[in-house]
């Protein structure tokens, strides 16, 4: 991977203290999705990654882990000729479906998803823009357990390191373009 085309990506996220809250620094990626050679160099960069990674994947699954994960999922399950999964908020899909509790920072939420949205044994790649504290991503990966698909990786943008995030995967595989403090 080029650290021309990942200086790219990274001159594309501003910054923005205190928000939504006091102490909160936030990595703001508009910038990147408003410019289409950058966001073209997202998805490229996040294809050769799992292209590289994987000889086979089924779905790519997201949605409102974050409504910014919304945008990158599908654009890369379509560039790899594969479907997508939506992972929402509770109450926003129709039919049966399966949801998990989860802590936030702040407070509570749950995340669901449709229980025939994937197959016993499929493989899944879980997609996000950010991963802070790892509660959504966790979450999503229990989504898929519970539908026993195999996840083979959590895949975000960006990687907040100071918080730790990734050790609430555990044992799942994590990747993360662009990391920060």
């Amino acid at each position: 991977m080029s650290e021309e085309r990942l200086g790219r990506l990274r001159d594309r996220v501003r910054s923005f203290p205190d928000f939504p809250v006091p102490g909160v620094l936030f990595r703001d990626i508009s910038p990147l999705l408003k410019d289409p050679a950058a966001f073209r160099t997202l998805i490229d960069l996040l294809e050769d990654h799992l292209r590289a990674s994987f000889p086979q994947i089924d779905f790519i699954a997201g949605g409102c882990l974050d409504s910014r994960g919304f945008l990158i999922g599908p654009s890369l399950a379509q560039r790899l000729g594969i479907g997508f999964v939506l992972i929402r908020k509770k109450g926003k899909l129709p039919g049966p479906t399966e949801s998990v509790s989860y802590a936030l920072e702040y407070g509570k939420a749950e995340l669901e998803i449709q229980s025939d949205a994937v197959e016993p044994g499929q493989k899944v790649v879980i997609v996000d823009d950010l991963l802070a504290t790892g509660g959504t991503m966790w979450a999503a990966c229990e989504l898929m357990k519970r539908l026993r698909a195999e996840v083979l990786e959590c895949l975000v943008i960006i990687e907040l390191k100071l918080l730790k995030g990734s050790e609430k995967l555990k044992s799942i595989p994590f990747y993360s373009l662009l990391q920060y403090d």
